[in-house]
């Protein structure tokens, strides 16, 4: 949801910066692998202590993640194989990215926060897992708060703004409401079809 928003806003611009990059011969894999790279140094950042940074690192990584869209469809290399590419890398990202605020909590001996980090990567995969094993049987399950933007969002503003432990809650509570939103989408939609029978 709010990554469409955002596109909307600023397409003009990425379109423009997609054409210069088309006519350098740059790929749009090779935005996703560069986006991939720079969420991999946040994920050390984080597990060095280099908290803001780190934030600073996973906003630079979604620019990324949106301009090798842009540059697909203006290339016309837009296929439904590059978008499910671009899911599997955004899944390695949030790996990587969770993982490190995990392992920072680790190396701070902070068992506690160690504890909710790992609810929070749980809570992450299960609203993509959910989304995706929905979409077998419903025909949309785009449904939640706490979709991938909106927890790069929080995370980041905890990161550079000094309070990463709150935002780490946060998101242990928004991503497992989100995925209990998504069964109750799918459940419902699922019974909503049984009912109509077929036509």
């Amino acid at each position: 949801m709010l990554r469409n928003i955002v596109e909307k806003r600023i397409h003009p611009p990425l379109n423009a910066l997609a054409r210069i990059l088309i006519r350098r011969k740059i790929s749009p894999n090779c935005l996703t692998l560069t986006g991939l790279a720079i969420n991999g140094a946040a994920a050390l950042l984080y597990f060095s202590g280099f908290i803001a940074a780190a934030g600073a690192a996973i906003v630079f990584a979604g620019f990324f993640d949106m301009l090798d869209g842009a540059v697909a469809r203006a290339s016309g290399k837009a296929s439904g194989f590059g978008g499910f590419t671009d899911s599997v890398v955004d899944r390695y990202s949030d790996f990587l990215i969770f993982g490190g605020v995990l392992a920072y909590f680790v190396r701070e001996q902070d068992t506690l926060m160690t504890l909710v980090s790992a609810v929070v990567l749980c809570g992450a995969f299960l609203i993509s897992y959910i989304r995706a094993r929905a979409e077998l049987v419903v025909p949309k399950c785009a449904v939640g708060l706490m979709e991938r933007p909106e927890r790069i969002i929080v995370l980041a503003a905890g990161s550079l703004f000094g309070f990463l432990h709150a935002a780490v809650w946060f998101l242990a509570v928004t991503t497992h409401i989100t995925a209990l939103h998504r069964i109750i989408f799918t459940r419902n939609a699922v019974k909503a079809s049984q009912q109509e029978g077929p036509v």
